[in-house]
């Protein structure tokens, strides 16, 4: 065999690192919906920061091409009576409701064929969201799930059950039973009303305010710009200092589209378990859900056992960074939302995550989130059987050529927090055509069904200083075990495609 016959065995299929089980959909898909890990992004209209630049249809079309399943829509009141969609209250850019609809009807199942949920943050008059319904029902047609399915009245369906459907997450008044005693009846200017207490978290409010005071548009705006920038800053931290309680009014046709993904406002474990019902779904921000995780982790577990829960980012991060999701799901969240549009170690974990399954945007959760009776908690170990895992790391080729030609490569296990940890090869130098490494790591992993892998590449630059190369992530268990002569990791970004040989023991 020539060097270039053996380049291309080497990156041939038959010796990726990924295994071919888990490039198609194998796992149990009949169970209930919050037994899942869904795909979900953040304010998905959004391509840049939170405040200002251009809300675009691509964020729609981009998600759903990467197997995202459930998208955010924030909606208000536009011109001429038709729905728009944009990050209220910010500079950010408008486009119509109805062509959000049109285009996530046209990429809605290119990537997967299991249930799209549209989040809708409904801030539009009972007009205007009667104008919603009609788009919906009127351009989604048979997609749109708008009555029962006769085999879950009070259980939530599964993802196999709800195939090439879009379900509709929203406020909702009344019972699932009330909405099909009405179905063919004509709705038309009825309205209904309820209301909410609406409250910031007192920390978030202060970060928010001081990331917004220190914001770079406004050193950087024209004169006449930042009198104008100012004032929607000064809206936003006083908008969100208020404690108030709001009479919400929503028409009926909109409200009994939701079915089973009606949201509910969270207001502790304790009253979940008391009152809400299987259908009602939670958004909880990033700085509660962390205090949460941390302090209140089994009564977490138990309440994402039996609801979907969404996690947001906190108000503050105004140009759309990330938080680490592995936290969220280590307690069991369904949806924990991230802005996909921004690129880093949140969304390579995300990234990586989804990988399984076919890339279909489900992911059955493991048996220790899904049963109370292994009382499972990330912050206690208990005497599970750990998993030991070897790699040994033999060399490159063709790595991004740089000023000094130093590459390393990092190692990374992301996980409950006793299997976070990472190791590093040495630093070869000069030499980022074939570096050679020949290296071999090992880690202890105690919650192996919940640990992702990382491998990254990089230019060390400076001691401590180090050059991002490229990036592969992917959970542990979806790695192949290999020997000399097999397995190889693509290290990819937007940019470069590099190779790394390694063998897994």
């Amino acid at each position: 065999m020539t060097i270039e016959g053996f380049i291309r065995y080497m990156n041939s299929d038959d010796c990726l690192l990924f295994k071919k089980d888990c490039t198609h959909v194998y796992h149990d898909m009949t169970r209930p919906l919050n037994d899942y890990f869904i795909s979900t992004s953040h304010n998905t209209y959004l391509i840049s920061g939170q405040l200002i630049g251009p809300s675009d249809l691509w964020g729609y079309a981009s998600a759903l091409v990467k197997g995202c399943r459930c998208l955010e829509i924030d909606c208000w009141d536009g011109s001429q009576n038709e729905p728009v969609v944009y990050h209220g209250h910010t500079l950010t850019s408008k486009i119509l409701f109805k062509t959000v609809i049109q285009v996530i009807n046209k990429y809605a199942f290119m990537a997967s064929d299991y249930p799209v949920v549209l989040s809708l943050e409904n801030h539009c008059s009972p007009q205007q969201q009667e104008i919603m319904a009609n788009n919906l029902q009127s351009i989604l047609g048979n997609t749109l799930l708008s009555d029962i399915l006769e085999k879950f009245p009070d259980v939530l369906p599964s993802p196999e059950a709800l195939k090439f459907k879009i379900l509709v997450k929203n406020k909702k008044i009344g019972t699932i039973k009330e909405t099909i005693e009405r179905l063919g009846r004509d709705k038309h200017g009825q309205i209904l009303e309820c209301e909410e207490e609406e409250e910031e978290e007192e920390d978030e409010i202060e970060d928010y305010s001081k990331e917004l005071i220190s914001l770079p548009i406004i050193k950087e705006s024209k004169e006449k710009e930042v009198e104008e920038k100012a004032s929607i800053i000064k809206q936003f931290i006083s908008y969100s200092k208020k404690k108030r309680i709001r009479k919400i009014k929503i028409a009926l046709e909109l409200s009994d589209l939701v079915i089973y993904t009606k949201a509910e406002k969270f207001k502790g474990f304790h009253h979940a378990q008391l009152y809400q019902k299987f259908n009602e779904n939670n958004s909880i921000g990033e700085l509660l859900a962390r205090k949460l995780s941390k302090q209140k982790a089994r009564e977490f577990i138990s309440h994402t056992n039996n609801f979907i829960t969404r996690i947001y980012p906190k108000a503050s991060r105004t140009d759309s960074s990330n938080y680490i999701p592995q936290e969220f799901w280590n307690v069991g969240c369904q949806m924990v939302a991230l802005n996909f549009q921004t690129p880093g170690l949140p969304m390579d974990l995300q990234n990586g995550k989804f990988l399984d399954n076919g890339g279909c945007g489900y992911l059955l959760k493991p048996e220790i989130l899904r049963n109370p009776k292994l009382n499972f908690s990330p912050n206690e170990l208990k005497e599970y059987n750990p998993t030991i895992l070897s790699i040994r790391l033999i060399s490159g080729f063709q790595l991004p050529p740089t000023n000094r030609n130093d590459p390393l490569v990092l190692i990374e296990i992301y996980g409950i927090p006793d299997d976070q940890t990472k190791q590093q090869t040495h630093v070869v130098r000069k030499n980022a055509f074939s570096p050679r490494w020949n290296e071999t790591f090992t880690f202890t992993i105690h919650a192996p069904e919940m640990a992702l892998v990382r491998f990254v590449a990089e230019n060390q630059v400076t001691i401590g200083s180090n050059e991002f190369l490229g990036q592969y992530t992917l959970p542990l268990l979806c790695m192949d075990k290999g020997d000399f002569s097999k397995t190889i990791i693509s290290v990819s970004t937007n940019y470069i495609s590099t190779t790394v040989f390694n063998s897994i023991c």
